[in-house]
Protein backbone atom coordinates (compact mmCIF):
# COMPACT_ATOMS: atom_id res chain seq x y z
CA UNK A 1 0.00 0.00 0.00
CA UNK A 2 1.20 3.55 -0.71
CA UNK A 3 1.72 6.02 2.14
CA UNK A 4 -1.33 7.82 3.56
CA UNK A 5 -3.04 10.20 1.14
CA UNK A 6 -2.13 13.19 3.32
CA UNK A 7 1.58 12.30 3.12
CA UNK A 8 1.42 12.11 -0.69
CA UNK A 9 -0.51 15.38 -0.84
CA UNK A 10 2.14 17.07 1.31
CA UNK A 11 4.93 15.82 -0.99
CA UNK A 12 3.02 17.07 -4.03
CA UNK A 13 2.25 20.48 -2.52
CA UNK A 14 5.90 21.01 -1.58
CA UNK A 15 7.12 20.00 -5.03
CA UNK A 16 4.67 22.24 -6.89
CA UNK A 17 5.36 25.21 -4.60
CA UNK A 18 9.08 24.77 -5.14
CA UNK A 19 8.73 24.58 -8.93
CA UNK A 20 5.88 26.94 -9.76
CA UNK A 21 6.32 29.56 -7.03
CA UNK A 22 4.24 32.62 -7.90
CA UNK A 23 3.26 31.18 -11.28
CA UNK A 24 4.54 29.38 -14.38
CA UNK A 25 5.46 32.34 -16.56
CA UNK A 26 6.18 30.19 -19.61
CA UNK A 27 2.97 28.15 -19.45
CA UNK A 28 1.06 31.45 -19.24
CA UNK A 29 2.11 32.12 -22.84
CA UNK A 30 0.15 29.08 -24.05
CA UNK A 31 -3.51 29.12 -25.07
CA UNK A 32 -5.24 27.32 -22.22
CA UNK A 33 -7.39 24.92 -24.17
CA UNK A 34 -7.91 21.17 -23.95
CA UNK A 35 -4.93 19.05 -24.95
CA UNK A 36 -3.58 15.54 -24.69
CA UNK A 37 -0.20 14.08 -23.76
CA UNK A 38 1.53 10.74 -23.46
CA UNK A 39 4.06 9.38 -20.99
CA UNK A 40 6.92 7.39 -22.50
CA UNK A 41 9.31 5.06 -20.67
CA UNK A 42 12.66 5.22 -22.46
CA UNK A 43 14.42 2.32 -20.72
CA UNK A 44 13.59 -1.00 -19.07
CA UNK A 45 12.27 -0.23 -15.58
CA UNK A 46 9.98 -1.06 -12.70
CA UNK A 47 7.43 1.75 -12.63
CA UNK A 48 6.58 3.28 -9.27
CA UNK A 49 5.11 6.61 -8.21
CA UNK A 50 1.73 6.80 -9.89
CA UNK A 51 -0.03 8.37 -6.85
CA UNK A 52 2.49 11.25 -6.82
CA UNK A 53 2.34 11.71 -10.59
CA UNK A 54 -1.46 11.78 -10.50
CA UNK A 55 -1.43 14.12 -7.51
CA UNK A 56 0.72 16.71 -9.28
CA UNK A 57 -1.56 16.83 -12.31
CA UNK A 58 -4.83 16.78 -10.36
CA UNK A 59 -3.63 19.56 -8.07
CA UNK A 60 -3.43 21.87 -11.12
CA UNK A 61 -6.35 20.42 -13.09
CA UNK A 62 -8.88 18.45 -11.02
CA UNK A 63 -10.61 17.35 -14.22
CA UNK A 64 -7.53 15.90 -15.91
CA UNK A 65 -8.00 12.37 -17.23
CA UNK A 66 -5.05 10.01 -16.73
CA UNK A 67 -5.31 6.60 -18.36
CA UNK A 68 -2.57 4.28 -17.15
CA UNK A 69 -1.66 1.38 -19.39
CA UNK A 70 0.37 -0.35 -16.70
CA UNK A 71 -0.02 -1.19 -13.03
CA UNK A 72 2.11 0.17 -10.22
CA UNK A 73 5.15 -2.08 -9.82
CA UNK A 74 5.03 -3.49 -13.37
CA UNK A 75 8.27 -4.22 -15.21
CA UNK A 76 8.21 -2.20 -18.40
CA UNK A 77 10.29 -2.45 -21.57
CA UNK A 78 12.05 0.48 -23.18
CA UNK A 79 9.81 2.37 -25.60
CA UNK A 80 6.52 1.67 -23.82
CA UNK A 81 3.83 4.35 -23.57
CA UNK A 82 2.72 3.88 -19.98
CA UNK A 83 -0.04 6.51 -19.74
CA UNK A 84 -2.02 9.07 -21.69
CA UNK A 85 -3.45 12.30 -20.30
CA UNK A 86 -6.20 14.69 -21.35
CA UNK A 87 -6.58 18.06 -19.68
CA UNK A 88 -5.82 21.77 -19.88
CA UNK A 89 -2.65 22.54 -21.78
CA UNK A 90 -1.17 24.94 -19.22
CA UNK A 91 -1.74 22.53 -16.33
CA UNK A 92 -0.22 19.64 -18.28
CA UNK A 93 3.04 21.48 -18.88
CA UNK A 94 3.18 23.11 -15.42
CA UNK A 95 2.80 19.75 -13.66
CA UNK A 96 5.21 17.97 -16.00
CA UNK A 97 8.48 18.42 -14.13
CA UNK A 98 7.27 17.76 -10.61
CA UNK A 99 5.26 14.72 -11.68
CA UNK A 100 8.19 13.27 -13.61
CA UNK A 101 10.61 13.95 -10.75
CA UNK A 102 8.50 11.76 -8.47
CA UNK A 103 7.94 9.03 -11.04
CA UNK A 104 11.56 8.91 -12.23
CA UNK A 105 13.01 8.89 -8.71
CA UNK A 106 10.66 6.29 -7.25
CA UNK A 107 10.93 4.11 -10.35
CA UNK A 108 14.70 4.31 -9.94
CA UNK A 109 14.43 2.98 -6.39
CA UNK A 110 11.98 0.25 -7.41
CA UNK A 111 14.13 -0.79 -10.37
CA UNK A 112 17.39 -1.10 -8.46
CA UNK A 113 15.60 -2.93 -5.66
CA UNK A 114 14.22 -5.43 -8.18
CA UNK A 115 17.74 -6.00 -9.52
CA UNK A 116 18.97 -6.86 -6.01
CA UNK A 117 15.96 -9.08 -5.32
CA UNK A 118 16.61 -10.95 -8.57
CA UNK A 119 20.25 -11.42 -7.60
CA UNK A 120 19.39 -13.31 -4.39
CA UNK A 121 16.39 -15.22 -5.72
CA UNK A 122 16.30 -18.78 -4.45
CA UNK A 123 18.54 -18.17 -1.44
CA UNK A 124 15.84 -17.21 1.05
CA UNK A 125 17.52 -13.88 1.85
CA UNK A 126 15.40 -10.73 1.99
CA UNK A 127 16.58 -7.39 0.63
CA UNK A 128 16.02 -4.54 3.13
CA UNK A 129 16.28 -0.79 2.79
CA UNK A 130 17.74 1.61 5.39
CA UNK A 131 17.12 5.15 6.69
CA UNK A 132 19.47 6.59 4.03
CA UNK A 133 16.66 8.29 2.15
CA UNK A 134 16.05 11.64 0.46
CA UNK A 135 14.85 14.06 3.17
CA UNK A 136 11.08 14.41 2.99
CA UNK A 137 10.63 11.34 0.78
CA UNK A 138 11.22 8.51 3.24
CA UNK A 139 7.74 7.02 3.07
CA UNK A 140 7.72 7.38 -0.72
CA UNK A 141 11.08 5.65 -1.14
CA UNK A 142 10.23 2.92 1.36
CA UNK A 143 7.07 2.28 -0.67
CA UNK A 144 9.17 2.12 -3.85
CA UNK A 145 11.36 -0.56 -2.25
CA UNK A 146 8.24 -2.65 -1.65
CA UNK A 147 7.18 -2.16 -5.26
CA UNK A 148 10.58 -3.50 -6.31
CA UNK A 149 10.08 -6.65 -4.25
CA UNK A 150 12.18 -5.63 -1.26
CA UNK A 151 11.25 -5.27 2.40
CA UNK A 152 11.33 -2.30 4.75
CA UNK A 153 13.74 -2.03 7.67
CA UNK A 154 12.58 0.36 10.38
CA UNK A 155 10.84 3.49 9.13
CA UNK A 156 12.52 5.83 11.59
CA UNK A 157 13.98 6.16 15.05
CA UNK A 158 10.58 5.72 16.68
CA UNK A 159 9.30 2.31 15.52
CA UNK A 160 12.22 -0.03 16.29
CA UNK A 161 14.94 -0.12 18.94
CA UNK A 162 18.33 -0.64 17.30
CA UNK A 163 21.31 -1.10 19.60
CA UNK A 164 24.71 -0.27 18.15
CA UNK A 165 28.21 0.10 19.54
CA UNK A 166 27.61 3.46 21.24
CA UNK A 167 24.40 2.30 22.94
CA UNK A 168 26.08 -0.88 24.19
CA UNK A 169 29.07 1.08 25.49
CA UNK A 170 26.82 3.54 27.32
CA UNK A 171 24.84 0.70 28.91
CA UNK A 172 28.00 -1.05 30.09
CA UNK A 173 27.36 -4.33 28.26
CA UNK A 174 25.40 -5.81 25.39
CA UNK A 175 23.21 -7.82 27.77
CA UNK A 176 22.54 -4.72 29.85
CA UNK A 177 21.56 -2.72 26.78
CA UNK A 178 19.15 -5.45 25.63
CA UNK A 179 17.51 -5.72 29.05
CA UNK A 180 17.11 -1.95 29.34
CA UNK A 181 15.55 -1.78 25.86
CA UNK A 182 13.13 -4.60 26.64
CA UNK A 183 12.11 -2.94 29.90
CA UNK A 184 11.58 0.48 28.33
CA UNK A 185 10.00 -0.61 25.02
CA UNK A 186 8.63 -4.13 25.42
CA UNK A 187 6.30 -3.89 22.40
CA UNK A 188 8.85 -2.64 19.87
CA UNK A 189 11.08 -4.76 17.64
CA UNK A 190 14.66 -4.93 18.90
CA UNK A 191 17.64 -5.18 16.56
CA UNK A 192 21.13 -5.65 17.97
CA UNK A 193 24.36 -5.00 16.08
CA UNK A 194 27.26 -7.29 17.05
CA UNK A 195 30.94 -6.99 16.19
CA UNK A 196 32.24 -10.39 17.30
CA UNK A 197 31.08 -13.98 17.52
CA UNK A 198 31.13 -13.70 21.31
CA UNK A 199 28.69 -10.78 21.11
CA UNK A 200 26.58 -12.78 18.68
CA UNK A 201 26.20 -15.62 21.16
CA UNK A 202 25.41 -13.13 23.93
CA UNK A 203 22.66 -11.54 21.84
CA UNK A 204 21.27 -14.97 20.91
CA UNK A 205 21.11 -15.93 24.57
CA UNK A 206 19.45 -12.68 25.65
CA UNK A 207 16.99 -12.70 22.77
CA UNK A 208 15.97 -10.01 20.30
CA UNK A 209 14.07 -9.58 17.03
CA UNK A 210 17.05 -9.62 14.68
CA UNK A 211 20.85 -9.52 14.90
CA UNK A 212 22.94 -7.36 12.60
CA UNK A 213 26.39 -8.74 11.79
CA UNK A 214 28.11 -5.72 10.33
CA UNK A 215 31.30 -6.00 8.25
CA UNK A 216 32.09 -9.63 9.13
CA UNK A 217 34.47 -11.29 6.68
CA UNK A 218 33.11 -14.28 4.75
CA UNK A 219 34.50 -16.96 7.07
CA UNK A 220 33.24 -15.22 10.21
CA UNK A 221 29.87 -14.60 8.59
CA UNK A 222 29.46 -18.29 7.76
CA UNK A 223 30.42 -19.22 11.32
CA UNK A 224 27.84 -16.73 12.61
CA UNK A 225 25.17 -18.42 10.49
CA UNK A 226 26.24 -21.85 11.78
CA UNK A 227 26.01 -20.70 15.40
CA UNK A 228 22.65 -18.97 14.98
CA UNK A 229 21.07 -21.94 13.20
CA UNK A 230 22.46 -24.65 15.45
CA UNK A 231 21.18 -25.83 18.85
CA UNK A 232 20.27 -24.32 21.20
CA UNK A 233 19.35 -21.27 19.06
CA UNK A 234 17.93 -23.19 16.08
CA UNK A 235 17.56 -20.22 13.76
CA UNK A 236 14.88 -18.50 15.83
CA UNK A 237 16.56 -15.09 15.52
CA UNK A 238 17.26 -13.91 11.94
CA UNK A 239 20.67 -12.58 10.95
CA UNK A 240 21.08 -9.41 8.93
CA UNK A 241 24.14 -8.30 6.99
CA UNK A 242 24.97 -4.68 6.30
CA UNK A 243 28.15 -3.13 4.91
CA UNK A 244 30.41 -4.34 2.13
CA UNK A 245 27.43 -5.20 -0.05
CA UNK A 246 27.34 -4.55 -3.77
CA UNK A 247 26.23 -6.50 -6.82
CA UNK A 248 29.56 -8.37 -6.92
CA UNK A 249 29.27 -9.61 -3.32
CA UNK A 250 25.51 -9.83 -2.89
CA UNK A 251 24.86 -13.37 -4.13
CA UNK A 252 27.72 -14.85 -2.13
CA UNK A 253 26.52 -13.18 1.07
CA UNK A 254 23.01 -14.52 0.50
CA UNK A 255 24.32 -18.03 -0.20
CA UNK A 256 26.12 -17.98 3.17
CA UNK A 257 22.67 -18.39 4.69
CA UNK A 258 21.89 -14.99 6.20
CA UNK A 259 18.24 -14.02 6.42
CA UNK A 260 18.36 -10.33 5.49
CA UNK A 261 20.70 -7.99 3.63
CA UNK A 262 20.22 -4.25 4.17
CA UNK A 263 21.46 -1.90 1.45
CA UNK A 264 21.55 1.88 1.80
CA UNK A 265 22.17 2.32 -1.92
CA UNK A 266 18.60 1.33 -2.78
CA UNK A 267 17.43 4.76 -1.65
CA UNK A 268 20.68 6.74 -1.48
CA UNK A 269 22.38 6.09 -4.82
CA UNK A 270 19.48 7.03 -7.05
CA UNK A 271 19.64 7.09 -10.84
CA UNK A 272 16.38 8.44 -12.20
CA UNK A 273 14.59 6.35 -14.81
CA UNK A 274 14.40 8.06 -18.22
CA UNK A 275 10.77 9.08 -18.76
CA UNK A 276 9.27 11.86 -20.85
CA UNK A 277 5.88 13.52 -21.05
CA UNK A 278 5.03 14.92 -24.48
CA UNK A 279 2.00 16.87 -25.68
CA UNK A 280 0.04 15.26 -28.46
CA UNK A 281 -1.01 11.70 -29.25
CA UNK A 282 1.45 8.80 -28.97
CA UNK A 283 3.34 8.09 -32.21
CA UNK A 284 1.84 5.37 -34.37
CA UNK A 285 2.83 1.93 -33.20
CA UNK A 286 3.36 2.86 -29.56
Amino acid sequence: MPPPAEAIAANVAAALAEDIGSGDVTAALLPDGPDIAYLLCKEDAVICGRPWFDGCHRALDPDVRIDWRIAEGDRIAKGTVIATLAGRSRALVSAERASLNFLQTLSGTATVTAEHVDAVRGTGAKILDTRKTIPGLRLAQKYAVLMGGGSNHRIGLYDTVMLKENHIRAAGSLAGAIRAARERHPALPLIVEVETLAQLEEALREGCTRILIDDFDAATRREAVRIAKSAPFDGRIPLEVSGGVDMTTLRGIAEDGVDCISIGGLTKHIRAIDLSLKLGPPPAGL
